[in-house]
């Protein structure tokens, strides 16, 4: 019995196919993508609307196919023609973490230096921190932009004056990151109600919003202790190792992915 490599969607009850293949190299849900074409009458409704890669437990019968089927690819070429097509649409990328900066601070001192009392008059902790050693990865750095609310200003006007309430929220992203391409832009809201006793109260409400991008690098630290004792005498060592880790992105290997993909439909073929 050939067990072909299918194109699906789930059953409309929302589950995967029982006639898929229960072999255990067998695959399913693989490289979804949208089963309807923007702008056209959608051709599948919800949760049939996004089509799957899988190996089936056998052919299609040409009398009529299950719910969920959609077709079959018959070649390792075609395949890989399917998944650039559908990859390239939905920007595959892969993404490789990378330590590209490690740092290390060495704090020295007695035990009395670092649980000091009110009559310690010590050296206090000694500390020493080595350049930072950096390396890059291979490919493009990988950026995100987003946006944020950055400022919030309320001004309220009444008979008595004009008071006016700041809140400020500056960009916040991991130290080793940068941000760049800051652009800002407000919004104004302006309301004004009067109260049964005729007073009028205007409330003018200014949304600053900020995009930005910044890189996908983050920063973690480990901390290790040690202690020696010399003539009675301990004396504590922390070493606090900063390492940065890169996020790097390169292209998509369609290539590999397609002949990953055929082989295993063929062993479970052959």
């Amino acid at each position: 019995m050939s067990q072909p490599l299918i194109k699906y969607t789930l059953t409309k009850q929302g589950r995967q196919p029982e006639w898929l293949s229960s072999d255990s190299r067998a695959f399913k849900g693989q490289h979804s993508a949208p089963a309807n074409k923007p702008g056209k009458l959608p051709r599948f409704g919800s949760p049939q609307d996004t089509i799957f890669l899988g190996i089936a437990a056998g052919d299609p019968d040409s009398d009529g196919t299950p719910d969920g089927y959609v077709g079959t690819i018959d070649s390792k070429a075609d395949l890989q023609t399917y998944i650039t097509e559908i990859g390239s649409a939905a920007g595959y990328k892969v993404t490789t973490g990378t330590v590209t900066g490690v740092s290390t601070s060495v704090i020295t001192g007695g035990s009395d230096a670092w649980n000091p009392g009110e009559d310690y008059s010590g050296p206090g902790l000694t500390t020493t921190t080595s350049d930072k050693v950096t390396s890059t990865g291979t490919g493009t750095i990988q950026t995100f932009d987003t946006s944020q609310v950055t400022k919030i200003v309320v001004e309220t006007t009444t008979a008595a004056g004009v008071s006016t309430n700041t809140t400020e929220t500056p960009i916040n992203v991991d130290a080793a990151s940068t941000v760049s391409s800051v652009t800002t832009s407000d919004s104004v809201g302006i309301v004004t109600t009067t109260n049964p006793e005729d007073v009028e109260t205007t409330v003018k409400t200014t949304t600053t919003t900020s995009a930005f991008t910044y890189t996908d690098v983050n920063s973690s630290s480990s901390t290790s202790t040690s202690s020696t004792t010399t003539d009675g005498v301990t004396t504590r060592t922390d070493t606090v190792t900063t390492t940065e880790t890169t996020n790097y992105e390169t292209s998509y290997d369609y290539a590999a992915e397609a002949t990953r993909l055929w082989d295993i439909k063929q062993a479970i073929n052959s």
